[in-house]
């Protein structure tokens, strides 16, 4: 294990942490990860972001710093108490982490934070790079604020990203996760009039989106995380419904999102992103899976047949 290759890992145990951390350790790095229980393992330290308190011996002599800590945005309404856990699992975490590398007498050279496409908004056809205003609502409210409390350090002189992720395709949690049962049964369709378009990628690009992040050195401030081949709502269900071979039938209707799930469905599930990659791409990034029905395939074991 390089020495010299040392990255410290916050929401190591989440969807894209557990990718994140194997992909970082086959490349070389050693991976230390900070956890909210007790310590039970080489390598992890407990830490309390809420209290803004980040363990010195985590941190000493790390490489990068890489923040993937945050609620499930689409786990239910937004209701008051929500909102509040929403931002306060954002912003605790990266304003904690900011702050203690801000304060190192020797810091990592980066710190790379997820973030998200929500800071965009509802932008209806329009193509967005990272040159894009920010969005309406809470959404993008909570993003803009969540990537501010991270771009502190840079006043220390630590390269800070926030890659702005799309829906991260994985058959283990996620968006995708909670469609296959009812694809599965044949009984999946398109949300609403399904013309929103969703900015997707898949986890290994992802993971690998945020490894680059780290070894390259142009790759600085916000950078969108997902396909350069992002679909509508229509095209997603129609081409998930194929690898599955389900028929995609039965669509959800605007008003049954609204009544079941309230703003969260019209900031998330109704709302058109498209964003594109202009940034990372431009730093030399390859996606493995820029087309939908390769990474749904990949992601879910459903090759096609004879390959």
């Amino acid at each position: 294990m390089n020495p010299e290759r040392t990255v410290l890992l916050a929401g190591a145990s989440g969807l894209l942490g557990r990718a994140l951390a194997s992909r970082l350790q086959a490349e070389g790095w050693e991976v230390r990860r900070l956890v909210r229980r007790p310590a039970a393992a080489p390598g992890e330290f407990t830490w309390d972001p809420a209290r803004g308190e980040v363990p010195a011996a985590a941190l000493a002599g790390t490489t990068a710093v890489i923040n993937l800590a945050g609620e499930n945005i689409a786990a239910g309404r937004w209701t008051e108490s929500r909102r509040r856990l929403l931002r306060s699992s954002r912003i605790d975490p990266t304003r904690a982490l900011a702050r203690a590398i801000a304060a190192m007498p020797r810091p990592p050279e980066v710190l790379a934070c997820a973030s998200a496409v929500g800071f965009y908004g509802d932008r209806g056809n329009l193509i967005v790079g990272e040159d894009a205003s920010r969005g309406e609502g809470f959404l993008a409210e909570l993003t803009a604020e969540w990537e501010q409390a991270g771009a502190v350090v840079e006043a220390a002189g630590v390269r800070w990203a926030a890659l702005r992720l799309g829906v991260v395709l994985s058959p283990e949690g996620g968006a995708l996760a909670r469609l296959l049962p009812v694809f599965r049964l044949g009984l999946g369709g398109r949300l609403a009039a399904g013309r929103q378009w969703m900015s997707w990628i898949s986890r290994e690009d992802a993971a690998a989106a945020f490894v680059h992040v780290l070894a390259t050195p142009s790759c600085r401030g916000p950078l969108n995380a997902c396909s350069p081949g992002p679909v509508t709502n229509a095209d997603f269900t129609r081409v998930l419904g194929f690898v599955l071979r389900r028929p995609v039938v039965f669509p959800v209707p605007a008003f049954a999102l609204r009544l079941v799930f309230g703003r969260m469905a019209e900031e998330t599930l109704l709302a058109s992103t498209r964003a594109v990659p202009r940034a990372l791409a431009a730093t030399g990034f390859r996606f493995g899976q820029p087309g939908l029905e390769a990474a749904l395939r990949q992601e879910l074991g459903r090759p096609r047949a004879g390959s």
